[in-house]
């Protein structure tokens, strides 16, 4: 038994599919599975039952997959602390994002820090917010940029910038001659919002509900750029961010919303324990910086 064993077997469980498994391990199936075999022989158990449509994990083989995850995570933090000590700002370095807010600020960001961390490895993960709380957890991810406030006791937080959210409307739309709205206007107008699991969905829905408003129930999108598309076409009127909604105005307005503004605080959001603090550390002062440029005005 070693730790590309463990490797090969979290893989499997990850992806509940030897040939993926292996495409992400960088080998051959026929290896994959030959040593998979091997382990499973010098354990004395089953690990997984294997069929032609699909693998299952025993319920062995999930208390023994849990043990090798902990292994794993507990190797890597080894190699962190040591690559830490060596040089904090290089080795790999796995930052997420939650998808209505990394398509619209990683473009900007990753250039600037990887020009400030040249010997900085960044891996970029895209997930909902959910994800990205588990994986943190997990130590799966290093550090993730996220709405705040994240309730957890295991991770930690700084506040970045904020994000103020706009009302988009087709240019036809009674509300678009307004050069700003208030939140009383949101009453009795019917939104499109994001399908279920979205940060965003539950912001927006939270302000609907306070101030009179009401989702479009017969429609839910996946993306940003979906709701996007169905306000051009004059089909409805949704609540954008300013990350999202700054460099494109085309066939739509958006409208800022009188003071109070309602807003989202997007912070840094890491392990208690993680062995990166200078990197992260260096990379808030980074963020912040890089998030001036698309400070809302006013």
């Amino acid at each position: 038994m070693n730790l590309r064993d463990l490797k090969y077997l979290v893989a499997v469980a990850d992806l509940n599919h030897f040939s993926l498994a292996a495409e992400r391990c960088c080998v051959s199936q026929p290896t994959l599975s030959t040593q998979l075999k091997k382990l499973e022989d010098e354990l004395g158990v089953a690990l997984f039952e294997r069929n032609n449509r699909s693998v299952r994990t025993t319920e062995a083989g999930g208390r023994i997959i849990a043990v090798a995850r902990r292994v794993l995570a507990e190797v890597e933090a080894m190699e962190e602390i040591a690559a830490g000590t060596r040089d904090p700002y290089a080795g790999t370095f796995r930052l997420g994002g939650f998808p209505t807010l990394a398509s619209y600020v990683f473009p900007a960001a990753v250039p600037a820090i990887v020009q400030a961390l040249p010997k900085l490895k960044l891996l970029l993960i895209e997930e909902k917010t959910d994800a990205l709380v588990e994986q943190l957890r997990a130590g799966r991810c290093d550090a993730a940029l996220l709405a705040l406030p994240v309730n957890d006791p295991a991770l930690v937080s700084m506040r970045l910038f904020d994000d103020p959210f706009l009302l988009a409307v087709s240019p036809e739309h009674p509300l678009a001659a307004r050069e700003r709205v208030d939140l009383r206007d949101l009453a009795d107008l019917r939104l499109l919002l994001l399908d279920e699991g979205h940060c965003l969905r539950d912001q927006a829905l939270n302000l609907c509900y306070r101030h009179g408003g009401h989702e479009e129930v017969d429609f839910r999108a996946t993306s940003l750029e979906t709701l996007r598309m169905m306000v051009r076409a004059g089909t409805g009127i949704t609540l954008m961010p300013w990350t999202a909604a700054r460099e494109d105005h085309t066939g739509i307005r958006y409208l800022p919303f009188a003071e109070p503004q309602p807003r989202r605080l997007i912070g840094l959001v890491w392990r208690k324990t993680t062995a990166r603090g200078p990197l992260i550390g260096k990379l808030i002062e980074l963020l912040r910086e890089i998030s001036r440029a698309w400070a809302a005005p006013g």
